[in-house]
C-alpha cells in the first residue's frame, strides 16, 4: 500500500532553484513515496521566515511533519527556519562551516549568489548561447553552424530542443539541432549541411512506443505518430549513427539533465 502524501518545502533566500534541485535529487531515492511540493523563494527577512515557519507548523498539526529543504544562507533567517516543526535538511549550513574551516576565512553569508548574475562575463556567455540555440532550433537556420560546439540530430520529438536549450542556459554551450526526416534515410549519408560538421554531431534516439506516445499528443491518429512510422525512423536514425560513428544515446527514459550530462561527457565539453 503506498505511503500517504508527505508535504515537502523547498526554502531559499534566493530563487529556490538549488533547494529544489538538491532536495528533489534526495527524494528520488524514495520512489514509492508520494510528495506534495511547495517552493518558497526570496525569504529575505526574518518576518517572512517566521511566516513560513507558521505555515509549516500548521501543516505539521494536520499530519506527519513536513520535510523541509533549505538553502538559506543568512544566519538569522536560518536560525528562524530551524524552529519549525518540520524535518529540516539544511543544505548549506554544515557545508559552509566545513569550507570556512578549510579556507580559513569566514563566508559572506550573502543570499542569491548561486543563480544571480554572479560573473557577468559568464552570464552574458550563457545568454548568447541561448540566442544561438533558439536561432538554430530544428534546422531553421544554418548560419554560422561552424560556431556550434555540438549539433544534436534525431527524428522529430526525441528531445533535441529541450536538450539544446538546457545546454545553452545551464552550461553556456553553443548547441544547434537538426531534424532527421524520411528524405535523410536510405542513402547512409549525412544530410548535406551536416557533412562538414560530422565530428560535432550527437544523435538522440528513443523507443517506438514512447515516441509514438509523444507524437500522438501533437498529432493524434496521424501516420507521423503511428508505431510503425516511429519504428522505421528510429531504426534508420540508429543505422545512420553507427555508419558514421556518431555518438548517441536513447533519451526515452532520461531527463534533460541526464541527456545533457551524457552529451557533455561524450563530446568532451567542459563548461
Amino acid at each position: 500500500m503506498p505511503d500517504a502524501v508527505r508535504h515537502v518545502y523547498f526554502l531559499s533566500d534566493g530563487t529556490g532553484i538549488t533547494a529544489e534541485t538538491l532536495g528533489s535529487t534526495l527524494l528520488t531515492q524514495f520512489p514509492k513515496s508520494r510528495f506534495y511540493r511547495t517552493t518558497v523563494p526570496f525569504i529575505s527577512t526574518v518576518a517572512k521566515a517566521r511566516s513560513v515557519v507558521r505555515e509549516i507548523d500548521q501543516v505539521a498539526l494536520r499530519g506527519e511533519a513536513p520535510l523541509v529543504f533549505s538553502t538559506a544562507v543568512g544566519e538569522e533567517i536560518r536560525n528562524e527556519l530551524a524552529t519549525c516543526n518540520g524535518v529540516l535538511v539544511d543544505l548549506i549550513g554544515v557545508h559552509v562551516q566545513l569550507l570556512e574551516e578549510a579556507l580559513h576565512v569566514k563566508a559572506s553569508h550573502q543570499p542569491g549568489q548561486a543563480h544571480g548574475l554572479g560573473n557577468a562575463l559568464r552570464y552574458q556567455s550563457r545568454m548568447m548561447a541561448v540566442e544561438y540555440a533558439m536561432e538554430h532550433d530544428d534546422g531553421q537556420s544554418l548560419r554560422a553552424l561552424e560556431k556550434a560546439e555540438v549539433i544534436l540530430i534525431a527524428p522529430s520529438r526525441c528531445g533535441k530542443t529541450p536538450s539544446t536549450m538546457y545546454l545553452a542556459l545551464q552550461h553556456g554551450v553553443y548547441a544547434a539541432n537538426f531534424p532527421l526526416v524520411d528524405e535523410d534515410f536510405g542513402h547512409d549519408v549525412l544530410p548535406e549541411p551536416l557533412r562538414p560538421f560530422q565530428a560535432k554531431c550527437f544523435g538522440l534516439t528513443s523507443n517506438p512506443m514512447r515516441l509514438s506516445q509523444v507524437r500522438t499528443e501533437r498529432r493524434p491518429g496521424s501516420d507521423y505518430a503511428s508505431l510503425r512510422q516511429c519504428g522505421i525512423e528510429l531504426r534508420n536514425a540508429e543505422r545512420l549513427y553507427v555508419t558514421h560513428d556518431i555518438p548517441h544515446v536513447n533519451s526515452a527514459s532520461m531527463s534533460v539533465e541526464e541527456i545533457s550530462a551524457v552529451i557533455l561527457e561524450r563530446m568532451g565539453l567542459r563548461h
